[in-house]
């Protein structure tokens, strides 16, 4: 594989942070440094470091940087139920970008699962 880019993962890791960015444009000014910021940060941090555990010297390395991810995966998700429970967004809104996280942390998982078989 010649590039990180060429990773199904990291396209739709890609993908999710774009919806969150976009997802968050409706949220209150007032979370803007808030939940907004912490969303927008923890998709971001998803791609980043699939892309640089890639550019890693080892192995191990990058299976470090995609536990990282699937960390961040995990409190991004944990940010969209929040803020649909004190109602910043509608579940119609926040539920397609936790089935995108459903889909990354799958695709992560498997990607994990393969570099350590080998």
């Amino acid at each position: 594989m010649p590039s990180y880019r060429d990773l199904r993962v990291w396209q739709e890791a890609m993908n999710l942070a774009e919806a969150c960015y976009r997802g968050t444009r409706i949220f209150p000014k007032e979370e803007l440094y808030g939940m907004i910021a912490q969303i927008r940060r923890a998709s971001a941090s998803i791609p980043a470091n699939i892309a640089e555990g890639y550019g890693r010297r080892t192995r191990g390395e990058y299976i470090q940087f995609l536990y990282i991810a699937q960390g961040s995966l995990k409190e991004l998700e944990t940010h969209l139920l929040l803020a649909i429970r004190v109602e910043l967004a509608s579940s119609q809104t926040i539920n397609p970008i936790l089935r995108s996280c459903e889909s990354v942390g799958k695709l992560l998982l498997a990607l994990i699962r393969a570099l350590e078989n080998k």
